[in-house]
């Protein structure tokens, strides 16, 4: 079933793809929700039916990042990343790539989360090698897969607030 987006995309000159999106979460929630592999594994999980199966997170300059992926009839696939620059609550930027089995190529993302009013508004900008690069990853569902993501990252918050 198809969800209504909330996410907004552009795409500027042939490698880049910004997507911005608006939580009812606060910015320091959103932010560790990016970071700690128990959240991670609640939210990033793209379509319906996929699971993380294995989430590691050292969120420092230098540090990385390994999530594994599975589906039981599409199989799986994982993502790794390595930390440039981390500002608590405000930005991140790293290099990830997705291994399907093959790496794709190098795709360096700036993710800022600014406080627009009670929540946040958080911007991922992209920038791949190359044309091709960007329209094999929007070929394969990804701004799909980050809006359903997204909308359980949402779920998360306001369960967490119904619960407090």
């Amino acid at each position: 079933m198809s969800r209504p987006s909330k996410s907004t995309v552009t795409t500027d000159g042939e490698r880049h793809l910004t997507l911005s999106r608006r939580f009812a979460a606060p910015p320091d929630f959103v932010y560790r929700a990016h970071l700690e592999p128990d959240l991670l594994a609640q939210w990033m999980t793209g379509p319906d039916g996929w699971v993380m199966s294995e989430c590691r997170v050292d969120a420092r300059a230098g540090g990385s990042m390994y999530c594994a992926w599975t589906h039981p009839e599409e199989g799986g696939f994982h993502l790794t990343a390595e930390f440039i620059e981390l500002e608590t609550d405000r930005r991140i930027e790293h290099v990830e790539r997705m291994h399907l089995p093959d790496p794709t190529p190098d795709n360096h993302i700036v993710t800022t989360f600014e406080t627009d009013g009670e929540g946040t508004l958080l911007t991922v900008r992209m920038t791949l090698p190359d044309a091709e690069a960007r329209q094999a990853m929007l070929d394969f569902g990804a701004v799909e897969g980050m809006e359903a993501s997204y909308a359980r990252l949402e779920g998360l918050h306001a369960g967490r607030e119904e619960a407090g």
